[in-house]
């Protein structure tokens, strides 16, 4: 029955809810489906990988999701916010080392003006670098202000679509508030990029399913699945934790339903599994975010315990993941990675 399922998927890039769920629960049919999604990922967006270089701007944040060490009620974090000056010499740094795609990712408040996020588009476009944002929800004039200025990409995970698991998971925040910012998003023309965390508490195979078919209803061009890493510092330091089978099944069904967008293979997967990155490029994704942030502010954004190459330089980094991927047989982009509508 699975295997059928698979083959359905490649074949028509079709499968209803309870078809997704059924896949999403594995039962020896992974295999299958991973090899499936390369196979797909092969033919409609190539052998070629994506580098975007992540710049942690400031891990301050006012929201106070449970899952996240950047929650607002977690008294042990230091905080920072780098200044303009700093954001822009890592970029510089980081299109030196090739990068053509730089993100700029913080926490949620309003910890920029518009002016200096307008400011720091505009200059690092002059670097001849795509320019993704991830800085949490803002207004329609905000989102417009920095498209107009030059944003190629915003990042806004919804992580789960099931509302009262959202709103339960982020005290204060409202489901219909982040449906409000995909859509301006989506309507402003800026290429969007969401996801879903995998094990939250309360999470099934049925409500991971709708956030799949939410995602190919609402056309999403970037899609991230992660697996929820409980943080020791936050109300769910106990809570089990997410699977790395489970993200990587999520991310293979979501490559065979929306054949041409763009997958990153996640940090996390490599947190909870060694070379978890390379298995992710070899079951449908083809984008991965290297960290060239630089110094001790690495380590300051503690989204979740035991994240990779907190010593790095960018520099090795971006040596390390180049031959990580050339020898799986795949090969760098020289393009800023836009999405290619089949």
């Amino acid at each position: 029955m699975q295997a059928d399922l698979v083959g359905k998927a490649e074949a028509s890039h079709e499968l209803d809810r309870d078809e997704i769920a059924a896949l999403l629960e594995g039962k020896g049919t992974d295999d299958m489906l991973f090899a499936a999604a390369d196979r797909v990922r092969k033919k409609y967006v190539g052998d070629e990988v994506h580098l975007r270089g992540l710049i942690e701007i400031s891990n301050r944040c006012v929201r106070n999701c449970l899952y996240c060490g950047l929650r607002r009620g977690n008294r042990k974090l230091d905080r920072y916010r780098l200044t303009p000056g700093e954001i822009l010499e890592m970029a510089s740094k980081a299109v030196s080392c090739g990068y053509k795609t730089l993100v700029l990712q913080s926490g949620d408040g309003g910890l920029y003006s518009a002016e200096e996020i307008t400011r720091l588009i505009l200059a690092i476009k002059k670097l001849d670098a795509a320019v993704t944002l991830s800085i949490g929800e803002k207004s329609r004039d905000e989102y417009q202000a920095y498209r107009e200025a030059g944003a190629d990409r915003y990042l806004i995970r919804i992580e789960t679509t099931d509302r009262e698991l959202y709103e339960k998971m982020s005290p204060g925040m409202f489901f219909s508030n982040r449906i409000r910012c995909l859509r301006d998003l989506k309507e402003l023309g800026y290429e969007v990029g969401t996801g879903c965390l995998v094990g939250l508490p309360g999470q099934t195979p049925e409500s991971l399913a709708d956030d799949i078919l939410f995602f190919r209803d609402m056309e999403a061009d970037m899609i991230g699945t992660g697996p929820f890493i409980p943080n020791p510092d936050t109300p769910l330091a106990d809570a089990p934790g997410g699977s790395f089978e489970v993200s990587l099944r999520i991310m293979a069904v979501t490559r065979l339903l929306m054949p041409d967008i763009n997958i990153p293979a996640t940090t996390a997967m490599e947190t909870l599994r060694n070379n978890g990155r390379m298995t992710a490029l070899q079951s449908g994704a083809n984008v991965v975010m290297p960290n060239v942030t630089e110094g001790h502010y690495r380590r300051l954004y503690a989204l979740y315990p035991g994240k990779i190459c907190m010593e790095e330089t960018p520099a090795h980094c971006r040596g390390c993941i180049t031959n990580s991927i050339l020898s799986i047989g795949r090969h760098i982009s020289e393009g800023y990675g836009y999405r290619k509508h089949s």
